[in-house]
């Protein structure tokens, strides 16, 4: 996590409603360069609707976002070429096979010597025996390693990632969290929403806990857990119970960067 550098994620009193609800209430944070940052909530927290209007998806109903210096309102098409974004359902193209699928984005976003990159990728994420399969017949693991896949290829500063290993085996789990950290210490940022607290405790630098739209508290693991007067081996699962179940005593954190 490079903190001297400007954040590539800035997100300033985001706000989602639909109707009278609030999926999202004043949420501000932001994502440095290199650094994994962690979403975590409970079903219905505002998880995927943070995520949505954060990619420009959804319109939010107030504040603003910030992407490698880009507002994502006003100069949406140079704040999108800047980041990749795999959602929790995954859409590929039944009839492309996987390689075809590299092939296509690489012609979408005219990535640069494209074909060179691609059996290292494919190698990297266990996709060559699977590299002139249809995407029609991939298991749901396999097609979250495509996405991934072509999400490494544009080479982006951001990778935004909502249940980012679903479908996937131990192994699978593994490789995907060594892809993850290598390219965080080259400078690549990600965000990434997950029930699994393990997963998030193990490769995430800070989190951020939302609760009811709100966000309840950001920060490192450690510092949460001073926040909440846990003990030092407190696990995040035991972080996220505490700091949810006492939501009055949470509510507006302060950002801890």
């Amino acid at each position: 996590m490079l903190l001297n550098d400007s954040p590539v994620i800035e997100v300033r009193n985001l706000s989602k409603s639909y109707g009278e609800v609030h999926a999202v209430a004043n949420l501000s944070f932001e994502v440095q360069p290199g650094e994994i940052l962690g979403l975590v909530g409970a079903n219905g927290a505002g998880k995927t609707s943070a995520l949505r209007s954060i990619t420009g998806i959804l319109r939010p109903s107030g504040g603003s976002v910030s992407i490698a210096g880009h507002d994502i309102d006003r100069e949406a098409v140079a704040a999108k070429r800047a980041f990749a974004y795999i959602p929790d359902t995954i859409h590929a193209y039944d009839l492309l096979t996987v390689r075809e699928h590299l092939h296509f984005i690489a012609l979408a976003y005219q990535v640069d010597h494209a074909e060179a990159k691609y059996d290292r990728l494919l190698e990297e994420l266990e996709l060559t025996t699977k590299r002139d399969e249809m995407a029609s017949n991939l298991s749901r693991g396999m097609m979250q390693k495509l996405s991934l896949a072509c999400a490494f290829l544009r080479e982006p500063r951001v990778v935004i990632l909502d249940e980012p290993l679903t479908g996937l085996d131990p192994r699978g789990i593994r490789n995907i969290k060594e892809s993850i950290r290598r390219r965080a210490a080259g400078g690549t940022s990600f965000l990434l929403s997950s029930h699994l607290l393990v997963l998030v405790e193990a490769l995430c630098d800070r989190v951020l806990i939302l609760h009811r739209g709100r966000k309840m508290a950001l920060g490192s693991l450690e510092e949460i857990r001073d926040r909440a007067t846990l003990h030092k081996e407190a696990s995040l699962e035991e972080v996220f119970f505490a700091v949810t179940e006492k939501e009055n005593d949470f509510q507006e954190a302060p950002e801890v960067m």
